[in-house]
């Protein structure tokens, strides 16, 4: 289990951004703030989803790489586990007290396969992702080993171009040698469309799924054939998973970006043709900057540059105004358009990030803050785990 923070020990400004009861305004940035109150509407209202509809919601903490908030999205928003990408992702939040994790990617080196081997003992289940047969022999053989039993996913490439099979015989030729591999038990099948999340228009994502769904269907059923069950479908984002949910063959969702919510994901349209970030989700992850100079009279320049965020998918946007823009950044600094000069001395502002994951990667600590104040101050626990 994660110790609590003792703050008395931590010195604001060197260790950590903030103290609870902080005020707002006197947060140290760069940092990442949350919004509590919209946090926790975007987790109710996606827990609320899932119960309605029957799903399962296994949130992803690739994400947020927080114990904090998985916490939170587990007691407010029902999830029933968290999804990981690397085994050392993985054992932070088995440490941290999760219980059941997926593993939602392949694990080939002797290595870590060992340490993922060993997570069951701490009192967690793991499931891990395969598309090889030659995988299975040697996950069972560390199951075997530690005496420890290991839950397996067939993944299945739907269209993403990466991990996974693509045949429904190769599926069912993995879930057979599952079966009768020691120490392992097949669960079923991960079949997470990621290529298509982020594509603006609702038709064009609905597209893509409606293939990913056939090919689903028919590996399921594949598997029916020769007598196998996949008791879990999973997959699903936070750009698709209303197509999952209505697909009549998915029971599990992996949606992790709702929670926070980014630039990226908020320019694409929902059924009606509006942002999602303009009704079905609310921006609730900010990096709070300050404006150190203003030498230049039309532009403010920010202490938030390429080292406090991820650009890879787009500039940040300043939350909540439409009088000043952030143009362009260099490792330190940020430039923000101000051609009426509004902007002042140590003021603060929002900026939404292009790319929540990597630039969550990036800080130490959330900030979270609600009428004014700062409530909570959360690690981000799983930082830099990416092996």
């Amino acid at each position: 289990m994660n110790a609590p923070v003792n703050f008395d020990t931590y010195d604001v400004g060197f260790d950590i951004p903030a103290k609870p009861g902080m005020a707002e305004k006197d947060i140290q940035t760069p940092c990442l703030i949350l919004d509590l109150d919209a946090l926790e509407r975007n987790v109710k209202k996606m827990g609320d989803y899932a119960r309605a509809h029957g799903m399962r919601h296994r949130s992803h903490g690739k994400m947020h790489k927080s114990v904090d908030v998985q916490k939170l999205q587990e007691s407010l928003g029902g999830a029933v586990g968290v999804c990981c990408q690397k085994v050392s992702e993985a054992e932070v939040f088995v440490r941290g007290g999760i219980r059941d994790v997926l593993v939602s990617n392949q694990v080939r080196d002797a290595a870590k396969i060992d340490r993922l081997a060993r997570l069951p003992k701490l009192g967690s289940s793991i499931i891990v992702c395969v598309d090889d047969l030659d995988n299975v022999a040697d996950l069972s053989k560390a199951a075997v080993r530690h005496g420890t039993e290991l839950g397996v996913f067939v993944e299945i490439d739907c269209g993403a171009g990466r991990c996974g099979v693509k045949t429904s015989q190769d599926v069912v030729a993995i879930a057979r040698a599952v079966e009768a591999a020691p120490g392992l038990t097949f669960k079923g099948i991960q079949a997470y469309q990621g290529a298509m999340q982020h594509l603006d228009s609702y038709e064009a994502r609905k597209e893509k799924l409606d293939a990913a769904i056939t090919q689903v269907k028919d590996a399921v059923q594949a598997l029916k054939s020769v007598g196998i069950t996949a008791d879990l479908v999973s997959g699903g984002g936070t750009g698709s998973y209303y197509f999952e949910t209505g697909s009549g063959v998915y029971n599990e969702l992996q949606c992790g970006s709702y929670a926070f919510m980014d630039a990226d994901y908020g320019r694409i349209l929902d059924e009606q043709g509006k942002r999602i970030d303009q009704g079905e989700w609310e921006n609730a992850l900010f990096i709070l900057t300050s404006v150190m100079s203003h030498a230049k009279p039309d532009k403010a320049i920010v202490d938030a540059g390429l080292k406090a965020q991820s650009v890879d998918s787009g500039l940040p946007v300043i939350f909540g105004r439409t009088d000043v823009k952030y143009i362009k950044c260099s490792d330190e600094h940020g430039v923000v358009e101000d051609p009426q000069s509004a902007l002042k001395i140590n003021e603060k502002l929002r900026l939404v990030p292009g790319h929540c994951d990597p630039t969550c990667n990036v800080h130490d600590w959330y900030v979270g803050v609600r009428n004014g104040k700062v409530e909570v101050v959360w690690p981000v626990s799983a930082r830099g785990k990416a092996y």
